[in-house]
């Protein structure tokens, strides 16, 4: 085998990877708000359907992934702390938006633990005044009622993110921002870590 065939075979592998690496950025930047609440709820799903087998950390690794890939987790932490955000360091930021991400994984892999036949069907959509789109979805539960989701987009980047979502007219940004505003005005800022890091424990124990 000659030292150019190589360098051919593995120049062609390199611009094939390259190629499927650009095709993909450009898909994920190509998705409609629709597309990305869409694919997050197949991924939910996914995850319900393992259920006891894949137990808590295992449903926590896939609506992991599903999350970093549909919200803007920075963003939402940002929002929660309101104008304290800006008062805090920026080793602060980093903590928070990681114990808070690591807050949403838990209680996505603790409350969707199990699944019965339950489906997630697209309604409509709206543009916002300030540039948004909110994606409005129905929650199917068999021999139940609906649950209406409702989730709020904003563009970072190229790609569309979900910054809320309201479910049955309950905004979960705003439960979270008067519990978590509350405590680090306060308590501080490492009583709101702890009170995250204390939840993740939780949701991890009882699921």
């Amino acid at each position: 085998m000659s030292v150019g065939w190589v360098f051919l075979r593995y120049r062609y592998l390199f611009l094939l990877v390259l190629s499927c690496w650009v095709f993909s950025v450009n898909a994920a930047e190509d998705m409609t708000a629709k597309d990305v609440v869409s694919t997050f709820q197949l991924r939910l799903i996914d995850a319900m359907s393992g259920g006891s087998a894949l137990g808590f950390d295992g449903r926590y690794s896939k609506v992991e992934v599903a999350v970093r890939e549909s919200h803007h987790l920075t963003k939402i932490a940002r929002i929660v702390v309101g104008k304290q955000w800006g008062k805090l360091t920026k080793a602060q930021k980093k903590l928070l938006v990681d114990r808070f991400s690591q807050l949403i994984f838990s209680s996505y892999a603790k409350f969707f633990n199990e699944f019965s036949g339950e489906t997630f069907s697209y309604v409509s959509e709206e543009e916002t005044r300030r540039g948004g789109v909110i994606v409005h979805t129905l929650f199917e539960i068999p021999d139940d009622e609906d649950v209406k989701f409702d989730y709020m987009m904003k563009k970072k980047g190229d790609s569309w993110r979900i910054i809320n979502i309201i479910a049955n007219g309950v905004s979960d940004l705003a439960l979270k921002r008067s519990e978590y505003t509350d405590v680090l005005s306060r308590k501080g800022f490492d009583a709101l870590i702890g009170l995250m890091e204390q939840k993740i424990v939780l949701f991890s124990k009882e699921s």
